[in-house]
């Protein structure tokens, strides 16, 4: 990690022999040798991988050596470093492995007899399946663009959207062996200072062979690593990401990555969409309510039925109690082992669903649970009442926005499970008050993983105004908590 860097000189034997110590065993770098010059008498290497060549970086080339046909020996040495023939984004390197690392991000690397410096030409990178529509996060209203794997398009996406010289972008690299891009976006006025500085200290405070995917980044800087509860919002829609730097968020994008992080995170951000501040607040109002109370069943729902059916069932009008008794007749396990059971096979089904390709998996999914459903039931092995609480349980999780988020509440459903069967409604609410008090100490780069529903007299009283209830767009003057103190307020109605 700490070798000595070798010097471009201008002998270009020597600078070939550098590429080709550092490319060693590299059949995919591609070297071509040129006389350029007048009566051809200066040497030059392209230097690229080699599916990055396009038609377009062709043409410059051509044009850039055609220029070179009528320079004179002495003055190519001068142009390649004081003027760069006047291409743009040519960056010229002095060291032989900061050259190799530009030509491993995608661009071709030129250099000229007589000239101690290469230059960086532009190419078109690597293969991506470029910008397509969102399959996950889709909403009724807004726009239905995606991230690509590329770091630099998901930066101009985002630029697209706020076209400003105060959104910076900054840049390095991790990983010792894949050299990753990374890039931390946020608006200059409007982010924390501090908050920027210390995104920027965590994502660099290890060192790791290789990062290929913005969950390796998200599990090595978030502050309790062994929550169930994600402290990073992920995203593949650039407009989320764009409408979160507006207010103050800061946006990390990892190359080969569609998803992009946005720090920091709360409870309420994992339970808000873009269409919600599209559509009328009405509208986007009773949609947050549906998702917050989705959250809540997709969590409670089974343990609930267990708790009341086995050790509270005085609390049920005699009617229901006979529906659930009778429903129950000729099966032969607990209630709580039938629960577990079904909980299971939907959890199959799904992962099961997932990993099949295509409309297939779709298909295994709504077949499959209804063909087991229906046949566990005619078989006698579940009361259908435990079909009817597991698929209501499951359709609960499928309307919380966020995946990582929903999956928390997959996961800690089987702890409020375990602690009903075995304590009734008393471990019901040991576990509901357990996640909460988990929640509640939880924290997102210094912010309340609770926020806005604790200490909210500390921004006025202004978060609550876009929390369960959505207020008109004309009374969320002001920006969250976490954004610059000193640029809160992000609309006021023109003066005449």
């Amino acid at each position: 990690m700490n070798e000595k860097k070798q010097p471009i000189t201008i002998n270009i034997a020597e600078n070939e022999a550098g590429m080709r110590r550092v490319f060693s065993h590299c059949d995919d770098l591609k070297i071509r040798k040129m006389s350029v010059g007048a009566n051809q008498k200066v040497q030059c290497l392209i230097c690229h991988i080699e599916v990055n060549m396009d038609n377009m970086m062709l043409i410059a080339l051509g044009r850039l050596l055609s220029y070179l046909e009528n320079i004179p020996k002495e003055q190519i040495g001068f142009e390649v470093k004081n003027n760069a023939f006047g291409l743009s984004d040519a960056t010229p390197f002095s060291y032989i492995e900061d050259a190799a690392a530009a030509l491993l991000s995608g661009d071709a690397i030129l250099f000229v007899d007589g000239a101690d410096v290469a230059l960086k030409i532009p190419a078109k990178g690597y293969p991506n399946m470029g910008v397509g529509e969102s399959d996950t996060e889709k909403v009724v209203r807004g726009s239905n663009e995606s991230f690509t794997e590329s770091e630099k398009a998901n930066t101009a996406l985002i630029r697209r959207r706020v076209r400003s010289t105060r959104l910076k972008v900054k840049e390095f690299k991790v990983g010792i062996r894949s050299h990753t891009n990374v890039a931390i976006v946020y608006i200059e006025d409007l982010a924390d200072p501090e908050l920027v500085e210390e995104i920027y200290e965590r994502l660099t405070a290890y060192e790791i062979d290789g990062v290929l995917d913005s969950g390796v980044m998200e599990q090595l800087t978030e502050e309790n690593w062994a929550s169930p509860f994600p402290q990073m919002q992920s995203t593949r829609r650039p407009d989320r990401a764009a409408m979160s730097v507006l207010d103050g968020k800061v946006v990390v994008l990892v190359d080969n990555s569609p998803l992009a992080l946005l720090l920091p995170a709360d409870v309420n951000s994992f339970l808000k969409t873009t269409d919600d501040y599209y559509n009328r607040f009405h509208m986007a109002t009773f949609a947050r309510i549906i998702r917050y109370v989705s959250a809540f069943f997709a969590l409670t729902l089974p343990g609930l039925y267990l708790a009341v059916t086995n050790f509270h069932t005085q609390i049920l009008p005699t009617p229901l109690l006979l529906s659930f008794w009778q429903a129950r007749m000729g099966v032969p396990f607990p209630a709580a082992l039938e629960v577990l059971l079904m909980e299971l096979s939907f959890e199959l089904l799904r992962e099961a669903g997932v990993r099949l390709p295509g409309a297939m998996g779709n298909t295994i999914g709504i077949v499959g649970g209804l063909i087991i459903g229906q046949a566990a039931v005619d078989a006698n092995l579940v009361s259908p009442i435990v079909v009817i609480v597991v698929a209501f349980t499951a359709l609960c999780s499928f309307a919380i926005p966020n995946e990582e988020f929903a999956f928390s509440f997959r996961i800690l459903k089987f702890v409020i499970i375990g602690l009903s069967a075995w304590l009734g409604f008393f471990g019901f609410l040991i576990g509901v008050f357990g996640v909460l008090v988990h929640m509640a100490g939880l924290k997102s780069f210094h912010t309340p993983y609770l926020t806005p529903y604790v200490s909210p007299g500390l921004n006025g009283y202004q978060d609550e105004k876009d929390a369960i209830v959505r207020f008109p767009l004309r009374m969320i003057w002001k920006r969250p908590i976490y954004a610059n103190r000193y640029e809160r307020t992000r609309l006021k109605k023109k003066e005449k």
